[in-house]
This record gives C-alpha cells, structure tokens and sequence, in this order.
C-alpha cells in the first residue's frame, strides 16, 4: 500500500492509498514511502490545511468500516469547518445513541480529512481525541480551522501586512 508522510504543525503525518483513494492518515512517519500522485495531491491539501488556506478536502476516499461507521464519517464530512457537532447531535441525526456516535468517530481511519475532531461532548466540553496528543490536538485543529476560516474570508487591506 503506498504511503507518504508529511511534516506538520502537529507532528508527523502519514497517508496511505489503496486502489486510487485515500484509506488511512496515521500519526508518525511511515515506514514504507512510495510518492504516488494522489499521495502528493493529499500531502499538498493537507499543507493548504494547517496554512489555513484549505477548509476543505478534495480527494477520493475510500475508509474501511462497517455501514454504520460509513454512515458516521459521511455525517462528520458535512459539519462545516470551524463548526462542531455535539456526540448527541449526531445521535439524533443518525438516530442512534451518542455512545456508537463516539466508538465510530473514533475509529475514523483518515482523521483531519474526515473530521472527527469537529464532534465535542455535550455543553460544549472539548472530550477525547485519539489522534496525536489527545485534546490538545483538537484544539490545535479547531483553532486552526476557526482561524484558517475567517482568514479566507475576511478581506485582505492592502496597507497591512500579515505576520
């Protein structure tokens, strides 16, 4: 299975292809790298991502998961960046309980691109994340999608400069 890995603000990224779709974004370095166009394109988005200039994603995926969990991550790819979702919200939405929301959310296969960190605990309360270092990877990734999402649509004036 082809794979590349990229460095990002959070650390070392990994993303794996299968059959010309994204099937997999690991944290650490991969052993195996094998550049392939699609493996590119994905390192190019995700770079765009955490510069802020991508909310999001173009590329064809293809996550292993039961039809439950493929219904999951199809609802997690409609909450809007810098947006969250509550477990129960997705509950309600999928009419299942907030307990099966949370186990597919976290076996989501391509994190970032499939955005699991966008689902919080009732009230608002950040919860887990399974990815790089916890919680304090989440809020990394929402604050930069809250940040990166009013960057691209706030005019720019020309007398400024940007840090």
């Amino acid at each position: 299975m082809p794979q590349l890995s990229c460095l990002t603000p959070i650390g070392d990224l990994t993303i794996s292809a299968e059959d010309g779709a994204i099937v997999a974004l690991d944290w650490g370095r991969g052993r195996d790298q094998e550049e392939t166009p699609l493996l590119r394109e994905a390192a190019t988005q995700l770079q765009d991502y955490f510069d802020g200039l991508r909310t999001v994603f173009d590329l064809p995926l293809a996550p292993h998961g039961s039809p439950f969990q493929q219904r999951v991550w199809a609802a997690l790819r409609d909450i809007p960046a810098g947006e969250t979702r509550s477990y129960g919200d997705l509950a309600r939405l999928l009419q299942s309980s907030a307990r099966a929301i949370g186990q597919a959310n976290g076996r989501n296969p391509i994190p970032i691109i499939i955005p699991c960190h966008r689902v919080v605990a009732s009230g608002g309360r950040i919860g887990g994340y399974s990815g790089g270092d916890g919680a304090s990877t989440k809020r990394i990734l929402l604050g930069i999608e809250q940040r990166g999402h009013a960057a691209l649509f706030l005019p720019q004036d020309p007398g400024t400069t940007s840090p």
